[in-house]
């Protein structure tokens, strides 16, 4: 009985750490797609700016 209570222990112990492994993999690839998408977006109004900065001038 105390194994099968030790087994049901790790058993769940393991299935926990395989969630939350996952859950950081999602986690940095999400991250990764907002800063690819924060960099697009500012780099798009740098080019706006010179844009306006070089048809002013």
């Amino acid at each position: 009985l105390y194994k099968s209570v030790l087994d049901s222990n790790a058993s769940e112990h393991g299935a926990r750490m395989t969630a939350m492994d996952k859950a950081s993999e999602n986690a940095n690839e999400i991250l990764r797609t907002l800063i690819i998408s924060y960099n697009r977006a500012r780099q798009a109004a740098i080019t706006t700016e010179l844009t306006e900065i070089v048809s002013g001038a």
